[in-house]
């Protein structure tokens, strides 16, 4: 699993990297100001960061327990993006409907068109972060291990045939 400061510093990084797509490209898509989009996204991203933090440490807790790793398929990660923007999703709605002042069906179809963005950027930014950052037990599994034939050049591999590991 991962450590807390770590599970925050994916959080920030995501929030703030999904700020700077979605603030230009929202203002534009939705003939709305770069400000009132900013100012929505910001709040969004203060609630999608105590959401991030709460439903990864959650997942990995369910993955961990029913698979007894934290590794992420394709698939899982599909799933994983996926879960996750639909419970933003069901959060973020009424906000951009309040403080924009639009239907909540103009808010909802706005907030999809966000979560659609933001599934594929959740996708590539946690495969980035996984390979950039790696778990624990990426970690481990990534260290040689000394006594292993199969870790030694050919000719020591070849002498240590049949020493007990």
């Amino acid at each position: 699993m991962r450590a807390p400061s770590d599970r925050l510093r994916y959080a920030i990084s995501f929030e703030l990297g999904g700020l700077a797509l979605v603030s230009p490209l929202g203002a534009w898509a939705f003939s709305m100001s770069v400000a009132d989009i900013t100012v929505v996204r910001i709040a969004c991203a203060i609630i999608a960061t105590l959401w991030t933090y709460l439903y990864n440490l959650a997942f990995d807790s369910i993955l961990q327990r029913t698979t007894g790793a934290i590794d992420k398929s394709i698939p899982m990660r599909v799933l994983h993006a996926v879960l996750f923007e639909i419970g933003l999703l069901a959060m973020l709605t009424p906000l951009l409907a309040w403080y924009l002042g639009i239907s909540l069906v103009h808010a909802f179809l706005m907030d999809v068109a966000f979560a659609l963005v933001f599934i594929l950027y959740a996708f590539v930014f946690t495969w980035v972060y996984d390979r950039v950052f790696p778990g624990p037990a990426a970690q481990q599994s990534a260290r040689p291990q000394p006594s292993s034939p199969g870790n030694a050049p050919s000719w020591i591999a070849e002498r240590m045939k049949g020493w007990p590991a």
